[in-house]
């Protein structure tokens, strides 16, 4: 359970969100833990061909909102412990409340925890480690630490899985592309990964042997394509994301590169184009996963 008396003193984050009480940016995650917690938690463990009665602690790291957490324990109400770690304290108050509201909280707790340190677990505490939108706070030097945290807390036997979406998203929205490019050179400029774009198989291969050279085996990767139809309730979570997005990420685009001075004029019209009626967009979503020898 998240209690005050868990806090420690807050670190700066690398998350492109510096203000970490920013409601809107807490509206845009639970909107987007959401959407994307649906595509992501489908059979998770038969995915993994993880026996769901051999799992007892299951870790997410830099779990937001908490909502793909707290859908795991509810598919899998086997599972005694499942832990969430944030940096970022007003979230995981969110995500405890929605623990409660739920009746689980008895099995699922929220940690504030750095993930770009030490993971604050003894080793071999976990069947399942969990990553979702790392790449969001981690650098292309964050990684190896954290692979290698991974295989630090899990147990023998025990699986990794990684979620990353893809940047730009494809879409017949001039602005909504102009914006992604942005976000694109920002996250580039600030030595994020480019893990973004399906094409880029070189950089899905480089994670994929960052895992192997961890130790772990039978590492598998795997890529499914989101689409957004105008009408739909996918697209109405994207458009209302988008919305906040572009608001909430100006900071941090304004820290990296040079914005355009018609940057608002750009985010008004990609707000009207989201709406449309001929409205598409295609994203991906790239599930990396690996086993630790048991």
């Amino acid at each position: 359970m998240f209690h005050p008396t868990m806090l420690r003193p807050e670190r700066a984050s690398t998350y492109f969100v510096q203000d970490r009480f920013n409601e809107e940016e807490l509206t845009r995650l639970q909107i987007q833990d959401r959407e994307i917690t649906r595509t992501t938690c489908r059979g998770v463990l038969e995915q993994l061909a993880v026996d769901p009665t051999a799992v007892q602690g299951m870790l997410d790291v830099g779990c937001g909102t908490g909502g793909w957490l707290l859908e795991m324990a509810k598919m899998y109400p086997g599972i005694s412990s499942l832990v969430g770690i944030d940096i970022n304290t007003r979230v995981l108050e969110y995500a405890q409340a929605q623990a409660e509201a739920q009746q689980i909280s008895q099995r699922v707790r929220f940690q504030v925890m750095d993930a770009l340190r030490v993971l604050d677990f003894p080793a071999q505490s976990f069947d399942l480690v969990h990553q979702r939108f790392g790449n969001s706070y981690l650098r292309r030097w964050d990684w190896p630490q954290l692979l290698s945290e991974y295989w630090r807390v899990s147990q023998p036997g025990g699986a990794i899985l990684i979620h990353e979406g893809s940047m730009p998203l494809e879409s017949n929205s001039p602005a909504l592309t102009r914006l992604f490019c942005l976000a694109f050179e920002a996250f580039s400029q600030a030595g994020h990964i480019q893990i973004f774009l399906p094409s880029q198989r070189d950089t899905v291969n480089t994670l994929a042997h960052l895992l192997e050279h961890k130790g772990f085996q039978r590492v598998q990767t795997h890529i499914s394509t989101l689409e957004y139809r105008s009408g739909t309730l996918e697209t109405r979570f994207l458009a209302e994301d988008m919305r906040r997005l572009f608001r909430t990420i100006l900071p941090f685009l304004q820290k990296w590169i040079s914005v355009p001075d018609d940057y608002q004029a750009i985010y008004q019209q990609m707000l009207h184009e989201v709406r449309e009626p001929d409205f598409a967009a295609q994203g991906a979503m790239l599930s990396l996963w690996g086993y630790k020898p048991a």
